[in-house]
């Protein structure tokens, strides 16, 4: 069974128990059962009901729970993150370890926790969420994040905070991060390349919110064919060098094109 991080993860609202299969069944490499923005307040209780209805151990979900500052948190975390159906939790608004602890009190031994950076704080203390136990990646929440800092634009506008969560992500030895939402659906060379931005500024996946998105995101995640002839003619070069200098394309081969060409090639 592959053991590579999920490129997409695909939010299906808590309130509509209906659409839970379709989900899974949508090809997406993970699901998401939302508790928090697709759920409006007077529906939350019967969403949680839902969703630990529908836990299956035999196959896990992830589910975003309320943030910690609602009055929901509480009660989503006691009810859910020790059920062996619940995978791991997707924490909004995450800003303090304190919040991941506050969830791992009540989790079983293997829930795993990704805390979404969608606030100036919870920017401010990337480190300490990346090294927080249990957080095997970071999400990137631009949605709310441009609200929070008055930012508009989720282009050159995020470079920074984008480069800035694949940094810490590496240092902390964590996967690599999970990039926001696209907001449109019906537009697969936007959401292609809105997904390839994040690839090329070390991404590892994105959200989505309409299962219409997943093909975009999946080609955009995976080594195209041109990248994979590179790859094999760049080893191939090198392997019949034996050692002496080579060059591919009229340009020098050296350590670093090397390992990009295993990685491509599955090698490295």
């Amino acid at each position: 069974m592959s053991t590579a991080l999920p490129r997409s993860y695909l939010f299906v609202p808590g309130n509509r128990p209906e659409r839970f299969e379709k989900a899974r069944a949508s090809g997406a490499d993970a699901v998401i059962l939302d508790l928090e923005d697709a759920v409006q307040p007077e529906e939350k209780p019967a969403a949680r009901d839902a969703v630990l209805a529908a836990a299956d151990a035999a196959r896990p979900a992830w589910v975003r729970i309320n943030g910690s500052d609602t009055p929901w948190f509480s009660d989503d975390i006691a009810a859910l993150v020790g059920h062996p159906g619940i995978a791991g939790v997707v924490l909004p608004k995450a800003e303090t370890q304190e919040q991941v602890s506050a969830v791992l009190a009540h989790a079983h031994a293997a829930v795993g926790v990704l805390p979404i950076v969608e606030t100036a704080r919870g920017f401010a203390n990337l480190t300490a969420l990346c090294t927080a136990s249990r957080v095997g990646r970071i999400v990137f929440g631009t949605l709310d994040f441009q609200i929070d800092l008055g930012i508009d634009g989720d282009g050159e506008e995020l470079h920074l905070f984008r480069s800035q969560i694949v940094l810490a992500s590496r240092l902390a030895g964590i996967g690599a991060p999970v990039d926001g939402v696209s907001t449109t659906i019906d537009d697969a060379a936007a959401i292609e390349a809105d997904a390839r931005r994040g690839r090329r500024f070390g991404f590892g996946g994105k959200l989505c919110i309409h299962p219409k998105q997943l093909e975009a995101v999946h080609r955009a995640y995976a080594w195209s064919e041109a990248e994979k002839t590179w790859a094999a003619r760049v080893l191939q070069a090198v392997e019949a060098s034996k050692g002496a200098a080579v060059a591919v394309d009229g340009k020098m081969v050296d350590l670093p094109v090397i390992l990009k060409a295993q990685r491509i090639l599955g090698r490295g």
